[in-house]
């Protein structure tokens, strides 16, 4: 499958949902935000929200601070 993560081009094999592709991407779901095809993704919907080949996807990490 073929998707645009960020502006950049990338591979992946064997995801099915946005869930999948946060782990494959090694990060925690919890301090992420996504976005699939301008679209934000709630994170209650990380596990039924299908990726399919073409998508576009942004990622927004959470820092913390003070």
């Amino acid at each position: 499958m073929n998707l645009i993560v960020n502006g950049e081009p990338r591979s992946f094999s064997g995801l099915s949902n946005i869930a999948g592709l946060v782990s494959a991407l090694g990060l925690d779901g919890r301090k992420v935000a996504v976005e699939r095809n301008l679209e934000i993704v709630p994170r209650s919907a990380y596990l039924t929200t299908e990726v399919v080949d073409g998508d576009r996807i942004e990622i927004v990490h959470f820092i913390g601070g003070g």
